[in-house]
């Protein structure tokens, strides 16, 4: 921001006269502040808000300023001006004024008409031309001098004449170079001579490879652009040498043909290893000779150069051994602070040279032979330079001033005025102006007496043009500052309230504080004439409004400043110098005391640089944390402290100790202390003890509370290592007492002592028991328990649970009992009825809110008997059950009991047991003979035991009776049966005992095995068989319940639905909410994993990358359990090739119903046969002699019925009227069996049916035929 008019915020001075003044307000116009035209008038925005220079305060935005200008050159091409030929040229002119001014140009000192040329344009409200190429044209004829004048109604202002060259890069021309001769040891000179170029060429030297030439004290480049040898050597030959221009403009170079040297040797090159040693001059034969300058050349020389350029001095001198060369001024020493010796001592560059510059300069050159110096005459010309530059001048209508132009050179420049660009002496006369060579004095000057005024100072080296305005203005005052500024000082410091002003006359300026007492100015403050206050030390009594008057004849403009004096910021604890070991965690503390108006910022700064905290360090309160110390933290650390006031720092060492030391655990924390006591929290604040080396990664905070579990610590939380202060929170109704253990990589610390205790004050609870259940213990009773709340939980005094209880029914009423324990136990309950259950915790402050409704069931009790037992023998080797569900469960059917024997006659097989999954209702048998037949006892099964029987037995089938020897438990697997649990009409997988392991091959190859282990204790059984085919219906597998709990809980129903690389586990279970579960499985080549599943009822997982084809063993427990070892089921992956989707023509069903189509077609052809045969008509009285029975209808028509000898009947059979054959009734029985009827057994189960035949060989083999019924049979029976 803005401070004073004119001169840098942090100057103490102010203008002293006048014309200072009103050149400090033209400065605020002019000086890059831009305009906006408003009407006529010209809005000069003043500076916006910045920072202080000093930090001391800071300043809004300043309002615009409209007032009338002369134009202002703001913006002009250097005088010689080079210009790209490939790009468009631009020669800027830009101007502010207002009015905001018009541009014309002259070239070559005459008017330059912009408008007739269609390459040039001016650009928008500027005086810029641009001259564009894009359509044709040379470059080379806009060459020449160019000048703006910009224009308004109050004047007119000149640019600087400029010089537009155009640059050029001509070619080198074409030489012949020759080879040169030259004696060893002998002086050479390269010349380069490059084309003239504009700008000057950059020269270097390389050979035609492309490689430089290396240079030195014996080989270097002139500044004139030739290569310098003080003597030549043999090896100088091996290359080649051509020089290049580089030209800046166009970015080419130019390559000269390149010099090929023979050198004239007296030895062979091979015949020395010296190098450029002296003694290597000797061992080949070179003469040594004394130094002599190559250039310049002789023993002086002159050199004029201009003042404020560089100066470069240049001896280049030959000689053997190559000269060292020296510089010295006659007379004095070399100018201090601006000289540099280059090219190997060969140049002295003297920099921005003055006139005190000029004088003798001489280098000496010498080797071992001798010495020679060369005195270079050095005289400083100067064109013109300011002395003193115009200023621009603001005058009140009768006020005198005056315009000064002073400039200095060599030889003395000559001042010239112009007045709006013409000579002040051609201008029109003004009374009020008076010319006094470099001055112009102005006496009374009157409105309307504007103009601009030019002053060319020029020498025969240069000049110098400068525009200065006079503008006769009467304008009131006017603060250039927002009215409301606000200025913040930290205390003490010294600071400065600005009060920018403007008007014509000039105003006189004046500061009250508060709006009251004397003027301010002496003591403590300092009143500037540009409308500064000064205070050298703010004090808190120097806050409040301060108010800035300014006052002319035209009127009266005031302003306030408000100041806020604000305390320091300081480093109340800075860091320490510390020592750490490596891997420790080391605190680096930086406590800041500040003004908490004010933003603090905490900065950390390693080695002065920026300190990056990455992931081992972090930023806390009042300390920096590193963890894990390494040899790369060891440095200086500084705390930054900063606000946008003011800041302050401190700095400290950090020693790290890398070597290895004796680890173990830590020593406990000590001088535990609350501090911050609240109602739910308080700090608890330790002091960590040694961590022996290692450094501490944990704190583990522990309470004790002396109510329900006195002496008894709980962990309470825990925080990491770099910490030693944590707030707690805390529960209602506590005595609480803390201590805390520090835990490291070798083990924990011993507790430390107990903190003081801390009592909170009691509240009603907020949360009510968790786990509510209810299940019966009886079958008249429901047992309601819950998981009780804790010491931090009941937050008062006297806790009780409240329980409530209904049938789940919206009619029924709730009752209520109020329990100090977390059981209750409700009596005379009809058999498993569900419950609606609520249990809500109280204490003497009120009740928890409304709890959860739970549901619970009351006792069970034995089931009654399935419904509903099937049995069906599709054929000899199978026996399908099928059953429904017990009418009245009495509870939760955990699953079915099915024990089954075989017989034949008086002879029994042994009883075999099976244990049911709950929702299985069907279940399969293969049959060891198609002969024996089965009894079936089945039973439901509750959590209370076995509910009544439900028994069977299946039909008797099979050839005759054959005696049927008893097995006993110790039964041999080929004679024991083998039962699977039905799947599919394609997939039939097996179910063994384990007392008989028996394998049975009756699964496809799509099917997946699982085998059942029964053990005395608990049995597991087979899962079923999961067949790859998307179509295939899955039936229910069997599978036995575990009792694992206690309680009753169980696992039961376990199923593995498996395919060639994955297999779908199912379960089913009655455990608590919240128990999680383990899958474990174990493959046929022992390797095992272990899934965690979370509760679910029933739950399932899927087991994912399985071998095909491998065997795998399955067990399900809860996660807090072990599993038994033969509690497992088995399965089996199919294989890698099965198919998901089997083709439609190898399906059984399909099969089957074609084969049954086809068989009833066949046998309605044969139907349609017989039918055909037996009513047909033919004639035989000529071809058959017996004689015919008169009373035979047939005789009459000549006709005779004829038939087959076969279809006669029997001598038991009877014929029907319409002549068919009617069968006996013991030759229904296999018909009857056939259709899936009750059969006729006698006593030893065997058929007691007469087997019928028609012709002697169907008598010998009826009895063998396991048909339903005969061929015969049947197609007499459809006919």
């Amino acid at each position: 921001g803005w401070s004073m008019l004119g001169r840098a915020p942090s100057s103490p001075c102010c203008p002293q006269s006048r014309s200072q003044v009103v050149f400090a307000v033209e400065k605020l116009f002019l000086q890059g502040l831009g305009f906006e035209k408003g009407g006529d008038q010209l809005l000069v925005p003043v500076p916006g808000s910045a920072p202080h220079p000093n930090g001391l305060g800071f300043l809004t935005d300043f309002p615009f300023l409209a007032v009338p200008q002369p134009p202002t050159i703001t913006k002009q091409s250097i005088k010689d001006y080079i210009v790209d030929p490939r790009d468009n040229i631009f020669i800027e002119c830009e101007a502010k004024g207002n009015p905001v001014p018009t541009f014309s140009w002259t070239r070559n000192g005459k008017f330059f008409n912009v408008a007739k040329d269609p390459k040039v344009s001016m650009k928008r409200r500027s005086g810029t031309l641009v001259i564009d190429f894009h359509s044709g044209g040379r470059p080379d004829d806009y060459e020449g001098e160019y000048q703006c004048f910009a224009r308004n109604d109050f004047g007119t202002a000149l640019s600087s004449k400029i010089h537009l060259q155009v640059s050029k890069s001509p070619l080198w021309p074409k030489e012949k170079v020759d080879v040169i001769e030259v004696d060893e040891g002998a002086p050479l000179t390269l010349q380069c001579n490059p084309p003239p170029g504009l700008p000057e060429p950059v020269i270097f030297w390389m050979s035609s490879s492309m490689e430089p030439i290396p240079q030195d004290k014996r080989v270097s480049q002139g500044h004139n652009g030739d290569l310098y040898f003080s003597n030549v050597l043999a090896q100088d030959a091996l290359t080649d040498y051509s020089c290049n221009a580089r030209f800046h403009f166009t970015h080419t170079i130019q390559q000269k043909n390149p010099y090929t040297l023979k050198v004239k040797t007296k030895k062979s090159h091979n015949e020395t290893s010296l190098g450029n040693s002296p003694a290597m001059y000797r061992a080949r034969g070179i003469t040594e000779t004394t130094p002599s300058f190559m250039y310049p050349y002789g023993t002086s020389s002159s050199q004029m150069v201009l003042r404020g350029v560089d100066l470069l001095l240049e001896c280049i001198a030959s000689g053997v051994p190559a000269p060292d060369i020296i510089w010295h001024k006659k007379g004095a020493e070399l100018p201090a602070g601006k000289t540099k010796l280059e090219n190997f001592n060969k140049a002295l560059r003297i920099s921005n040279v003055s006139e005190e510059d000029s004088g003798e300069y001489f280098c000496l050159a010498s080797n071992k032979m001798g010495s020679t110096r060369h005195t270079i005459s050095v005289r400083v010309k100067a064109a013109p330079y300011w002395l003193d530059q115009p200023e621009n001048l603001i005058l009140a209508p009768g006020e005198d001033g005056r315009l000064v132009c002073r400039a200095n050179g060599n030889p003395k420049p000559s001042i010239q005025w112009l007045v709006n660009g013409e000579p002040i002496e051609s201008s029109p006369p003004n009374p009020s102006r008076e010319v006094a060579g470099d001055t112009i004095v102005f006496r009374d000057t009157q409105i309307g007496s504007s103009a601009v005024y030019q002053c060319n100072a020029s020498n025969e080296h240069g000049y110098l043009l400068a525009n200065a305005f006079v503008s006769v203005l009467d304008v009131a005052p006017r603060i250039l500052a927002p009215r409301n500024q606000l200025i913040r000082v930290i205390q003490n410091n010294r600071t400065r309230l600005d009060c920018p002003f403007f008007g014509s006359p000039i105003p006189t300026l004046r500061w009250f504080k508060n709006g009251q007492g004397n003027m301010l100015d002496g003591g403590n403050y300092k009143a500037h004439e540009n409308g500064s206050l000064e205070m050298f030390m703010a004090r808190k009594e120097d806050q409040g409004i301060y108010t800035c008057v300014a006052t002319n004849i035209l009127g009266k403009a005031e302003a306030q400043v408000r100041l806020e004096v604000k305390d320091p910021t300081r480093i109340v604890r800075g860091p320490e110098d510390q020592v750490a070991k490596k891997g420790t965690v080391t605190r680096i503390h930086c406590r800041v005391k500040h003004d908490p108006t004010l933003r603090l910022m905490v900065t950390w700064l390693k080695d002065d640089a920026p300190l990056y905290l990455g992931t081992r360090m972090k930023k806390e309160e009042d300390v920096l944390v590193i963890l894990g110390v390494t040899e790369k933290d060891q440095g200086d650390y500084t705390c930054v402290a900063s606000t946008e006031l003011d800041k302050d720092e401190a700095k400290a060492y950090l020693t790290v100790l890398i070597y290895p030391l004796p680890t173990a655990r830590p020593e406990r924390p000590r001088d535990l202390e609350l501090s911050d006591l609240a109602e739910r929290s308080v700090r608890l604040t330790w002091i960590p003890g040694d961590d022996n080396n290692s450094p501490i990664t944990d704190y583990i905070v522990q309470f004790e509370e002396d109510r329900l579990q006195p002496g008894v610590w709980h962990n309470h939380s825990r925080y990491p290592g770099s910490v030693n202060s944590a707030l707690l929170s805390l529960s209602p109704y506590v005595n609480y007492q803390f201590r805390v253990i520090a835990v490291n990589d070798v083990g924990s610390s011993a507790p430390s002592l107990p903190s003081e205790r801390y009592q909170t004050n009691g509240a009603r609870p907020e949360i009510n028991p968790t786990g509510v259940q209810g299940a019966g213990t009886q079958k008249n009773n429901m047992e309601i328990t819950w998981t009780p709340l804790n010491a931090t939980q009941a937050y008062g005094p006297n806790l009780r649970y409240i329980v409530r209880w209904r049938r789940r029914d919206p009619r029924g009423s709730w009752y209520n009992e109020t329990v100090r324990s977390a059981r209750h136990v409700v009596w005379n309950t009809p058999i498993y009825v569900p419950y609606e259950i609520k249990v809500q915790a109280e204490n003497d402050f009120g009740r928890a809110p409304e709890p959860d409704t739970y549901i619970g069931y009351s006792g069970e009790d034995l089931p009654s008997s399935p419904r509903y037992l099937r049995i069906r023998q599709p054929n000899l080797e199978i026996i399908n059950l099928e059953w429904d569900h017990p009418e009245h469960p009495n509870g939760i059917i955990t699953g079915y009991v099915l024990r089954y024997l075989p017989f034949n006659g008086t002879r029994t097989g042994r009883t075999v047991t099976e244990n049911l999954s709950p929702n299985q209702t069907r279940f399969t048998l293969q049959r060891s003979d198609p002969i024996s037949r089965y009894r079936f006892v089945l039973r439901a099964r509750t959590q209370v035991g076995e509910g009544d029987p439900l028994t069977e037995e299946s039909p008797a089938t099979g050839p005759p009776p054959t005696a049927v020897e008893e097995t006993s438990p110790e039964t041999s697997p080929e004679t024991s049966p083998t039962i699977s649990p039905t799947t599919s009409p394609t997939t039939s997988p097996t179910t063994s005992p384990t007392t008989t392991p028996t394998t049975s091959p009756t699964t496809t190859p799509t099917t997946t095995d699982t085998t059942t282990t029964t053990t005395t204790s608990t049995s597991t059984a087979a899962s079923t068989a999961a067949s790859t085919s998307a179509a295939a219906e899955r039936a229910p597998a069997a599978t036995t319940r575990h009792e694992l709990a206690a309680n009753g809980s169980s696992i039961w129903d376990i199923r593995a639905m498996a395919n060639s690389n994955w297999a779908n586990i199912t379960w089913s279970h009655n455990f608590s909410a919240g128990t999680d579960f383990v899958v474990k499985y174990i493959t046929s080549n022992k390797t095992e994993k272990s899934i965690p599943v979370k509760a679910q009822g029933p739950s399932s997982v899927q087991l994912a990358d399985l071998t095909p084809g491998m065997m795998y063993k399955l067990w399900v427990f809860p996660i807090w359990s072990h599993p038994s070892e033969h509690s497992y089921i088995t399965f089996t992956t199919s294989s890698a090739y099965t198919k998901n989707q089997v083709d439609i023509a190898t399906q059984g069903w399909f099969i089957g119903l074609m084969c049954a189509i086809a068989l009833l077609v066949l046998i309605l052809l044969i139907v349609c046969f017989i039918k055909r045969s037996r009513g047909g008509k033919y004639p035989v009285r000529d071809n058959k002699d017996e004689h015919l029975n008169p009373e035979d209808k047939n005789v009459e028509d000549g006709s005779f019925d004829y038939s087959d000898e076969d279809n006669k009947p029997l001598p038991n059979s009877q014929t029907s009227l319409d002549g068919t054959i009617k069968q006996q009734e013991s030759d229904d029985s296999l018909v009857d069996y056939g259709e899936g009827g009750e059969g006729q057994f006698n006593e030893d189960g065997s058929f007691i049916g007469q087997y019928t035949v028609k012709k002697d060989k169907e008598e010998t083999e009826g009895n063998e035929s396991s048909e339903a019924t005969s061929p015969v049979n049947a197609i007499y029976s459809l006919a």
